[in-house]
């Protein structure tokens, strides 16, 4: 088999695994949609819905969030983890977004990643969701778990395997892989037991039966 073809067997494989992959993250507007997903680093999606339930009724808009005081938005924010650089991206975010881009998050790649705790994981997840604009590859930890497994990228850092994953898979198919393999990451291809007895990939994937 063809790497190209490969790829897409993977792809056409997980799809038929997961027909409803996409974002779980609740948002009603882009600006909830980015404190969202800086709230997801190192912590579960479940947990960041679990917060943001309270903290989009508290937060109406997105001058609430630059005008709270920092130590309110961090006790707020406080059960994501790592709350205190979480609140000043969230609060720096704001004030950028309100001065820089007249109160409305920017639509492009460069424009996004110039806000605090925005790299190119982030923007590409609003940019996808928020504006159905796909300019690379949402590596998160499941993804480069995952894409290092296949011997999709043999990379440890992020914006090389996104690199990696971009030479490779069709850009059609650029947003829905992320989601792909991030439900095959909770569900099947875990961190520490990876469940290769089931896994629909295990005849593709170069790491089966290893761990």
């Amino acid at each position: 088999m063809l790497v190209k073809d490969r790829e897409k067997d993977i792809i056409e494989r997980l799809r038929g695994e997961y027909p409803q992959a996409g974002i779980v993250l609740n948002y009603s507007n882009s600006f909830e949609l980015l404190v969202a997903v800086i709230l997801s680093a190192q912590c579960t999606d479940k947990k960041v819905n679990e917060v943001t339930v309270g903290l989009f009724k508290k937060y109406k808009n997105i001058n609430d969030y630059a005008d709270v005081s920092l130590e309110e938005l961090e006790q707020d924010i406080r059960p994501t983890g790592f709350f205190r650089n979480k609140a000043r991206n969230i609060k720096g975010a704001a004030s950028m977004v309100i001065d820089r881009f007249g109160g409305e998050v920017p639509s492009t790649m460069e424009e996004l990643i110039q806000l605090p705790g925005v790299a190119r994981k982030t923007a590409n997840i609003v940019l996808g969701n928020a504006f159905g604009v796909v300019e690379g590859i949402a590596v998160d930890t499941h993804v480069k778990r995952l894409s290092n497994r296949l011997g999709l990228s043999e990379n440890a850092n992020p914006v090389r395997v996104e690199r990696d994953l971009m030479d490779i898979i069709p850009k059609d198919e650029w947003f829905t892989f992320t989601y792909l393999l991030i439900e095959h990451g909770r569900a099947i291809c875990g961190a520490r037991k990876p469940r290769c007895d089931i896994c629909v990939l295990n005849d593709r994937c170069p790491s089966t039966f290893t761990f």
